[in-house]
């Protein structure tokens, strides 16, 4: 009977506090920085497919049958 008196009084309070405060974390979103970082990753991702689109045009025009030796 101890041990569940112990864990009602310290352990679930506890739990319940930082279960709550993990999920309106959750519920806010991104942060300024966050939503920043995301911007700056989703311009490097255009960027690469940019250079990737160049790269194969050029193996096209100079190699035509690469994408078979892949």
């Amino acid at each position: 009977m101890v041990p569940v008196i112990i864990f009602m009084l310290l352990v679930a309070p506890i739990w319940l506090i930082l279960h709550y405060r993990s999920k309106r974390q959750i519920n806010q979103g991104f942060s300024e920085e966050e939503y920043t970082q995301l911007s700056e990753l989703s311009e490097l991702a255009d960027k690469m497919t940019d250079r990737i689109k160049t790269l194969e045009a050029i193996l096209d025009a100079e190699t035509p049958d690469w994408r078979n030796n892949v």
